[in-house]
């Protein structure tokens, strides 16, 4: 065989992309600086005391903790039900049994520690056993009852199957050995996990400070330098002829130096005068803080941005620019509350109503009740009238058409009374009692005769 048609040997060889920089380290086949960052596994979540000392020590880490908890809670709900009375009465029924309290510091507290749970108290049941809602009694129910995930001990056995498959099917608790049933538990976790992390945690979530630590020290280390730098912007510099001789001969001498500085500081008057040899030198060393404040700014929205709360909430500031209230930033700010409500608390509320319910009338809940979110954001009484003027209008010309009878017209203004503030005398009884009146006839359209 001729060398020509020879089999060729192949060698692995390390190659590189087409963009090369050679000051760089790019390309090449070589690693640039950029390379060697990375990321390590944190374990703040499981340092309780590290955390218990951020949420005391830090203003700022509480605030993060504790306002979107309040945020999630401070509106309330609206409860749905044909009878208008009855709705008053439950809504003052989770006042009354301090269900908001409940839930409110269930929300902390799994914000806090990454897991907490809501613990529905039956009298006279045994929480061991799962949840009968069609055994509750009249007035059996007397409120919540918190536990952070530190004061738990979840079950080795998990839940089969539904939405919280996976799950411990109970808790123990530490202290006095009481076990509870899943059932009867309002479950809540901080920053949700994937299952093989969750699982080194006990099926609990993730610290909502671990994340934005990094942020929250930083932001805490700029402000306390800063603090430490205004402290130092003004100091005095004294020369003083022969110092080092003075000092090492001491005695007398060092005792007179001492004197002279005591006698400085009593007798330095509000206008700056000092009194010193005149062989003495004093001069004075002042420090700029232009663009300190854009500094600390920068870093407090990184912390905003980490912690999913805006500026205006935070810190009580609106954000730089032109023309900025930080209006926008709310209203994004309460529609993810909107959205979280939704997914994190609904459940629960399904749970705590249907048992409260029972509890208050002794009898089961009717299928039409429901609840909703009453909304974060509040409209001025501009934008609160022009809501209700443009729905009347509407409504207005889609009975006039025939489209629409009175009772849903009724309904239509009863939707929006909590929001414009009007329309709130559209209750469940004066609804039903157009539903039994006769249907409005259609309107035909007559040509009028020449």
């Amino acid at each position: 065989m001729s060398k020509k048609h020879r089999k060729m040997k192949v060698v692995d060889a390390k190659t590189a992309d087409g963009f090369a920089n050679f000051s760089a380290r790019m390309g090449l086949g070589a690693d640039n600086v950029f390379s060697r960052g990375g990321y390590t596994m944190s374990t703040l979540s499981n340092d309780r005391l590290t955390l218990e000392n951020i949420y005391r020590g830090s203003w700022i880490g509480g605030k993060i903790v504790d306002d979107y908890a309040m945020d999630m809670t401070r509106a309330g709900i609206d409860i749905l039900l044909p009878k208008n009375d009855e709705s008053k009465l439950l809504e003052k029924q989770l006042s009354r049994l301090g269900i908001w309290d409940g839930i409110t510091d269930c929300l902390k507290w799994s914000r806090l520690y990454g897991g907490a749970i809501a613990v529905i108290e039956l009298d006279g049941q045994d929480t061991a056993t799962p949840l009968r809602v069609d055994a509750t009694g009249k007035n059996q129910f007397t409120g919540l009852t918190v536990y952070d995930r530190w004061q738990l001990q979840p079950s080795s056995s998990l839940i089969q199957s539904g939405v919280n498959c996976g799950l411990p099917a109970s808790y123990r608790v530490i202290s006095s050995g009481r076990v509870i049933d899943a059932s009867r538990v309002i479950r809540m976790v901080g920053n949700k996990l994937p299952y093989w992390i969750a699982l080194t945690l006990d099926y609990w979530g993730q610290s909502v400070i671990e994340r934005m630590y990094d942020r929250l020290l930083a932001y805490d280390t700029v402000t306390s330098g800063t603090a430490n730098l205004i402290q130092r912007a003004h100091l005095r510099h004294v020369g003083i002829e022969g110092l080092r001789d003075i000092l090492s001969a001491g005695g007398q001498a060092e005792q007179n130096l001492l004197t002279m500085f005591q006698y400085v500081r009593e007798l330095q008057t509000s206008e700056g005068l000092t009194l010193l040899d005149k062989q003495d030198e004093l001069s004075y060393q002042s420090y700029s803080f232009g663009g300190l404040d854009n500094v600390l700014l920068q870093f407090g929205q990184q912390l905003s941005g980490a912690c999913g709360i805006p500026l205006v909430r935070l810190f009580g500031q609106s954000p730089s620019g032109m023309s900025a209230t930080g209006e926008s930033d709310l209203r994004n700010y309460y529609d993810t509350i909107s959205a979280n409500q939704e997914s994190t608390l609904r459940s629960g509320f399904d749970k705590i109503l249907s048992v409260l319910y029972r509890s208050t009338f002794g009898q089961s809940s009717p299928s039409e009740m429901d609840f909703d979110f009453r909304p974060l954001w509040q409209m001025n009484d501009t934008e609160k009238a022009t809501l209700a003027k443009t729905v009347a209008e509407t409504v207005q010309i889609a009975v006039d058409i025939g489209v629409m009878d009175l009772s849903n017209a009724a309904r239509e203004f009863s939707a929006i009374s909590a929001e414009s503030g009007i329309f709130s005398s559209m209750t469940a009884e004066v609804i039903a009692g157009l539903d039994e009146e006769p249907p409005m006839p259609m309107v035909e359209n007559v040509e009028p005769e020449a």
